[in-house]
């Protein structure tokens, strides 16, 4: 497939297929970005894409891996690579003057771009002869539920994953920082802080000699780790010593080993406040762990080809400034391409309040055409080059050994 007369006769045949669909494709945006739901209550648009999904033809599983909002549908078309699209569809909180949720994210997009891939990609068995996978995954911006998909083996099966997100620029040097969050809860003793102070022991002394050794543990990790936190907690009146604090902490590193390393080393600054202070020191981490991200650098090397012949003349070189995301965990299951595809000419950003007027804007479906189209064309590519798709895996494979 790398003889480039094919690869723009494909693009012409998907081209026309994805007119076709387009309108469904630009209804999937609109209803999603109508209906904006928050992490683990996306009731109303995962019902609304697996029927959409049903209604073409897929086989549907709800409340994938018992998931409520999750789902995982599947078109098989031959015996070729299960080629697997995530849709995300959860929305931010508190936007407007009604503070109500919103698409700020531009889930919407995704999961039009993806559930539009999937429904576009099994239309196509003359070109394809693999299994079409959409998988929901829900909660990305809070509670990460591909995390917990990854960890049920979700993504075991397949040979490839692809998403975009929408973003200030269209850029393929995508990354995220490994991350999780810690809460320390230190248990003291309540004590009058005038009559008799020597009673007591202090919860909030752990809290604040926590934060201090944090300071001073910043000096021996490397300058890219990311240690931040509040305290929840700190007592009740400034004359009880307070019997009981909180502190949270989130920590972040490009790699997963750095990361751990640090995590090791805050909660060990936390265990030597217990100790000085006297306390009892209780470790809890409320949410998933996430891993960074790694691309797969063959399929990011096809996608941008793929891209640029969908109509990307735009694709920046810049070093993207990475968050986190539960995606990097889909990354360590499998191939993964993961890009960021731009609207707003940079004057917007995403988790904005101001990114909600482009979020399903006409810049947004002329990009959302093109990203359905590029995916499309990819796992075609995939399908058809048998020595490509083992470049993949022989790639995949040395990103996780490393």
């Amino acid at each position: 497939m790398k003889d480039e007369q094919k690869i723009t006769a494909l693009h012409d045949h998907v081209r026309q297929k994805v007119k076709a669909n387009f309108p469904q494709i630009l209804d999937i945006s609109q209803f999603i970005f109508q209906h904006p739901e928050l992490g683990d209550q996306e009731y109303v648009s995962s019902d609304y894409l697996v029927k959409l999904l049903q209604e073409a033809g897929f086989q549907v599983d709800r409340a994938y891996q018992g998931i409520e909002t999750a789902f995982r549908a599947e078109f098989r078309l031959g015996d070729g690579p299960k080629i697997a699209f995530l849709a995300e569809y959860d929305a931010l909180p508190g936007f407007g003057p009604d503070k109500k949720p919103g698409h700020a994210c531009g889930h919407n997009w995704i999961s039009a771009s993806t559930v539009g891939a999937g429904i576009v990609l099994s239309q196509m068995k003359k070109f394809f002869q693999g299994t079409v996978v959409v998988i929901g995954t829900p909660a990305e911006e809070n509670f990460g539920r591909k995390v917990d998909l990854a960890r049920s083996g979700a993504f075991d099966d397949i040979d490839t994953c692809m998403q975009m997100h929408l973003y200030e620029s269209t850029n393929l040097k995508a990354s995220a920082l490994a991350m999780n969050a810690v809460n320390f809860h230190f248990i003291g003793r309540a004590a009058h802080a005038a009559m008799s102070p020597e009673l007591g022991i202090n919860a909030l002394d752990a809290v604040n000699l926590t934060f201090t050794g944090i300071s001073y543990l910043r000096q021996q990790l490397p300058s890219d780790v990311r240690i931040h936190g509040i305290i929840k907690e700190g007592g009740q009146a400034a004359n009880v010593i307070p019997e009981s604090a909180t502190a949270f902490f989130y920590v972040r590193a490009p790699k997963l080993a750095t990361y751990r390393h640090a995590m090791d080393r805050v909660i060990n600054c936390a265990r030597g406040a217990a100790l000085m202070t006297g306390c009892q020191l209780e470790i809890s981490y409320p949410e998933n762990e996430f891993y960074d991200l790694l691309v797969n650098p063959v399929l990011a090397d096809r996608m941008e080809d793929h891209m640029r012949l969908s109509g990307f003349d735009d694709i920046s070189e810049e070093e993207e400034k990475p968050g986190s995301t539960d995606i990097g965990n889909v990354s360590y299951a499998c191939p993964t391409f993961y890009g960021n595809v731009g609207v707003g000419q940079g004057k917007v950003f995403v988790h904005e309040e101001g990114f909600l007027q482009v979020a399903d804007s006409p810049e947004a479906h002329q990009q959302l055409k093109r990203a359905v189209e590029a995916f499309v064309a990819l796992a075609i590519e995939l399908d058809q080059d048998p020595d490509l798709l083992l470049k993949v895996k022989e790639a995949f494979k040395a990103q996780i050994k490393e």
